[in-house]
């Protein structure tokens, strides 16, 4: 399966006063890391915001797990590594990894859902298909 990789520069918004990357900087660049997945996919959170005339639909953090395994520090350079793993009724399960060259600085287990009105919604057939392609056969 193919793993999407996004390139981002650390700023110094995204440290603590001790010059380290803040913890939850690292949720943002996995956000990052999950949307534009979606967008090199074909499926933008605008369009999916706008496709419901009853109301938006969107995806959803419906769990996470983190293993923070070293530091980020001002001007790293990182990738942020997503693959997807698993597809259900209405979610997604992607594992994202951060690192800075060959060292592995995070590792995350991410399950979305995609929901509407509040309540979760089966994935549509096009959302299925387009994630399906990033499974093995």
């Amino acid at each position: 399966m193919e793993t999407h990789k996004l390139s981002i520069r650390v700023y110094y918004e995204d440290t603590d006063f001790s010059g380290f990357v803040y913890h939850a900087s690292y949720l943002r660049f996995m956000e990052r890391g999950r949307t534009e997945l979606l967008r090199d996919l074909g499926l933008l959170q605008r369009d999916l915001a706008l496709s419901d005339p009853a109301g938006a639909t969107f995806f959803v953090v419906r769990a996470m797990q983190l293993d923070f395994r070293r530091s980020a520090h001002m001007d790293d350079l990182l990738s942020v590594e997503t693959k997807l793993e698993a597809i259900g009724g209405a979610s997604l399960s992607m594992a994202q990894e951060i690192r800075r060259d060959d060292a592995l600085l995070l590792t995350a287990r991410v399950t979305v859902a995609l929901v509407s009105q509040g309540k979760p919604q089966r994935l549509p057939a096009p959302i299925r298909e387009a994630f399906a392609r990033l499974l093995p056969n």
